[in-house]
């Protein structure tokens, strides 16, 4: 069955700031990676139909949990919807376990709140060899990093 994780957060930092950490491929691997990861992108084309592929590394391979190798992660991304309050991501592992296939659109909404930003993280179709706790834990990682990243 499809299933649907979700992380938010308030970032202290207007809705155009936050934006431009999300289509900024120098931003992007800053504060993507979740705790305990470095990411590099591999190819960037900031357009719908266009994308990306990141490489996320873990910083100890010892017993890491890679999905494309021991100590990696790697991901192709499509752009689907870009706008001012809105990114969306088509994700797709490149892992040779079929518990990590599949497609997950992740969206990125943005939206004022006070003198910041709410920004809310949804992945849907979310591939099974992916734990739920351990997914809204990452995604709740990076959201901090966001957070750090933009916040004045």
């Amino acid at each position: 069955m499809a299933r649907t994780d979700r992380a938010a957060r308030v970032i202290s930092a207007d809705p155009e700031r936050v934006h431009a950490a999300l289509v900024d491929p120098d931003a992007l691997v800053t504060w993507l990676p979740p705790e305990g990861m470095r990411g590099r992108i591999e190819r960037w084309d900031l357009r719908p139909g266009g994308g990306f592929r990141m490489e996320l590394t873990y910083l100890d391979a010892a017993g890491a949990p890679g999905k494309s190798t021991a100590a990696t992660d790697v991901v192709e991304v499509g752009f689907g919807e870009v706008t001012a309050h809105r990114v969306e991501w088509r994700t797709e592992f490149v892992a040779d376990d079929p518990a990590f296939a599949g497609v997950m659109t992740m969206t990125w909404s943005l939206r004022p709140a006070g003198s910041g930003t709410e920004v809310v993280v949804t992945a849907d179709d979310v591939p099974p060899g992916i734990g739920a706790d351990v997914h809204e834990e990452a995604m709740a990682s990076s959201l901090a990093n966001l957070a750090a990243a933009v916040e004045r």
